[in-house]
């Protein structure tokens, strides 16, 4: 079975801390590296109250210092909201610290509302289109010979895999102009995945990074030792993502039982619209699910994400899912 990987988006939990969520993520990601996950990746957000990583760089560094192994990285960084020399910068001073472990996904979103992306200190009247060449002065900060005067120090000489993300048509033209490896966000908008994920790999042009198209596939994996128990913990997601379209962002909540049959049609609709690519259940209802969207995507990859209020319980998530994929393997 193709690699799995893990997405943490460093939940903040009802009755939790941010303090708790990094020691979470840092026994998560110890976990992962034992089960034989391939890399783990954290997500920039900015004024989330149920997401802890908004200084992502420095979560990275937290994560690959309790670690051996396992690549660390951004999935992703937020390119509108930094100039890409200070980037270079922070991943040039990761992989020197963590030499060969590091990846650097990129995206075009802000990853938050305007309010917040003006205290971030946004040129909110920038021209939308300078992500394709923030990305490209990015990459050349951190060659062997870079083109501009300004050297990134560190950063220089580091060559951190770069990857293109995105939810949308962009992302995939980007990412195959360039001959980057492609991370889709379809565990939460999986709306535009087969289209996007056919031009990539129709028109994916070779480069010094990457010699044929990688796709990766966001999927999110609600797995415990019973069908209803798993049907129950994914229920605090999908609080999550109601609270979020409907304007009110919070922590991440306890689960609710029978919280699906409470709700009304159009947020129904909503959940199984963003939620579509998902696997919930016992240990062989999760394994055919997975096998199913493989089959069905073509996916070099899956990063896997799974939003459990417990920690316990997301470690079980995580733990199961990692034994499905032995077993494929065996």
């Amino acid at each position: 079975m193709i690699p799995f990987s893990i997405l943490d988006l460093a939940p903040i939990t009802e009755g939790g801390s941010a303090a708790a969520s990094f020691r979470n993520t840092l026994d998560l990601a110890q976990h992962g590296e034992r089960w034989g996950y391939q890399r783990y990746w954290l997500a920039e957000h900015h004024g989330m109250p149920g997401i802890a990583s908004a200084a992502t760089a420095v979560v990275i560094a937290h994560v690959a210092a309790g670690t051996q192994t396992i690549r660390v990285g951004a999935g992703g960084i937020m390119l509108p909201n930094h100039s890409p020399l200070l980037i270079a910068e922070q991943f040039g001073t990761l992989e020197a610290l963590y030499p060969g472990r590091i990846d650097l996904g990129l995206g075009r979103a802000p990853g938050s509302d305007q309010h917040t992306a003006r205290a971030l200190r946004r040129n909110l009247d920038s021209d939308a289109d300078a992500f394709p060449q923030d990305v490209q002065e990015l990459i050349d900060y951190m060659s062997d010979e870079p083109r501009q005067r300004v050297l990134a120090v560190p950063g220089k000489g580091s060559k951190v895999p770069v990857w293109i993300l995105g939810s949308s048509m962009f992302g995939a033209q980007l990412a195959a102009h360039l001959g980057l490896p492609y991370a889709f966000a379809s565990h939460f908008a999986p709306q535009q995945m087969m289209q996007a994920v056919a031009f990539y790999r129709d028109n994916f042009k070779p480069s010094a990074q990457l010699a044929k198209p990688h796709v990766m596939l966001g999927f999110n994996v609600f797995a415990a030792d019973t069908d209803a128990e798993a049907q129950l913990r994914a229920t605090s997601m999908q609080q999550a993502f109601v609270n979020l379209r409907s304007g009110r962002p919070a922590r991440l909540p306890p689960p609710v039982p029978g919280y699906l049959e409470s709700l009304g049609p159009q947020e129904k609709a909503l959940i199984d619209s963003v939620l579509s690519c998902s696997a919930i259940g016992a240990p062989d209802t999760v394994a055919r699910q997975l096998r199913a969207f493989i089959e069905r995507t073509g996916a070099d990859e899956l990063m896997i994400t799974s939003q459990i209020h417990a920690h316990e319980h997301r470690l079980r998530s995580y733990e199961i899912t990692a034994q499905i994929r032995r077993a494929a393997l065996a």
